[in-house]
């Protein structure tokens, strides 16, 4: 009776540790209350205890990260105007647009919760190397570098992420590079359309795995993508819909 408890309990250890973690995608925003990139999205992502929370940066014109995820908010390009001009406007839930100081003083009180910073592509490089730059500072002024995982699009954010800070977690977004390249430029993964890896770039699925970089796809809502993607051992799967998928990541529902 005691062997058959300890082998329930390492079966239970290993599923813990093997299977897919979810990401809530903009935080935990379609619930009440709440609002994409919104600190009451990240504080929701916490409570239903995923595995992270995603959101989206970009810079201001006088240096102010803030967290957006379009490049402009009421008519306001980001990169181009000072903090001032946006420090007032509203997001749809009825909160002020949060600077990422905002959103990192916030998401260090919650320990178990990774945060996943997106820095934007911005229109101008010189501008991508200001946010890469003071993103950094923020996040080691808050001692969150283990707590921060890294991702972009912008294949330039990321190297120069790896350039001023080679030890952290740094996943490219753009689904347009073979992992052999990746794990040339020393990222940590990819970060991908999850139709790239299931339909037409499948192999890149094995040759990423073989390399030892982790996988994370997006943004996966659909019960039958979740279930293919979990049944090829995903590392992560980024959803609009985390509590849906946390419920089929329980045990029970991984058995055919």
């Amino acid at each position: 009776m005691k062997n058959a408890i300890v082998i329930l309990l390492f079966m239970n250890i290993n599923l813990f540790y093997t299977q897919t973690r979810v990401i809530a995608h903009r935080g935990y925003w379609d619930t009440a209350g709440s609002a994409q990139n919104s600190l009451v999205s990240l504080s929701k992502a916490n409570e239903i205890k995923v595995y992270g929370s995603e959101f989206d940066v970009l810079i201001t014109s006088d240096g102010i990260p803030v967290v957006n995820h379009d490049d402009d908010i009421q008519g306001h390009v980001i990169e181009n105007t000072p903090y001032s001009q946006l420090s007032n406007l509203k997001l749809p839930n009825g909160e002020i647009l949060p600077t990422l100081e905002q959103y990192l003083i916030l998401g260090k009180s919650f320990a178990d919760l990774q945060l996943i910073l997106e820095i934007k592509p911005h229109k101008k490089q010189e501008n991508e190397k200001r946010a890469v730059r003071e993103v950094l500072a923020l996040v080691k002024k808050y001692n969150l570098e283990k707590q921060i995982e890294f991702i972009s699009f912008s294949m330039n954010i990321c190297k120069e992420l790896k350039s001023k800070n080679p030890n952290s977690e740094i996943y490219y977004l753009g689904s347009d590079v073979s992992p052999k390249t990746i794990k040339e430029i020393g990222l940590t993964g990819i970060d991908y359309y999850y139709k790239v890896l299931l339909i037409s770039k499948p192999e890149w699925l094995q040759e990423a795995k073989e390399m030892g970089l982790k996988i994370n796809v997006w943004t996966v809502n659909e019960d039958n993508d979740m279930h293919l993607l979990i049944d090829k051992k995903i590392d992560f799967i980024t959803t609009d819909a985390p509590v849906r998928l946390k419920n089929l990541l329980q045990p029970s529902s991984l058995i055919k």
